[in-house]
């Protein structure tokens, strides 16, 4: 009985540990990904002085089949060509816009988002703010 407890409490303590770790290897996954993708689209924008309209438009990559850590396809919208949707641009806590150039982000764990940071499906999101000088969970910026 003495053993079983031992495992157990060793257990007790072991399971979230390691559920924090992969969580968080998750948050660097999905902000590699964001990183990525956010250099490939600022690129395009500069060769052609136009960011492309979606993820399956990017000179030389297919970002519209990628999915983040959770299993969610990225979400992406054109901010400075005015893409369908600019009304849905991300806002912070003050309800100013993210960025002036493209959004770029994960829906985070729960697969749930809306436009300001402060909603609660948004707080689990990984964001690209300040037209990329910020990227990481939404709940940090």
């Amino acid at each position: 009985m003495i053993v079983i407890g031992i495992i157990a409490t060793l257990a007790a303590i072991a399971v979230p540990t390691y559920t924090g770790f992969i969580y968080r290897a998750q948050i660097i996954k999905a902000v590699s990904d964001i990183q990525g993708m956010g250099k490939a689209i600022r690129g395009a924008g500069i060769d052609g002085g136009i960011y492309p309209m979606s993820l399956a438009d990017v000179d030389g990559e297919d970002f519209s089949e990628v999915l983040d850590p959770w299993g969610n396809p990225y979400q992406y919208l054109n901010i400075a060509q005015g893409g369908p949707g600019k009304g849905t641009v991300r806002k912070d806590k003050f309800l100013v816009p993210l960025n002036t150039d493209f959004d770029l982000y994960s829906m985070g764990r729960d697969g749930e988002s809306a436009a300001p940071l402060t909603a609660k499906a948004s707080r689990d999101d990984i964001i690209r703010a300040n037209n990329g000088g910020y990227v990481g969970p939404a709940v940090d910026y």
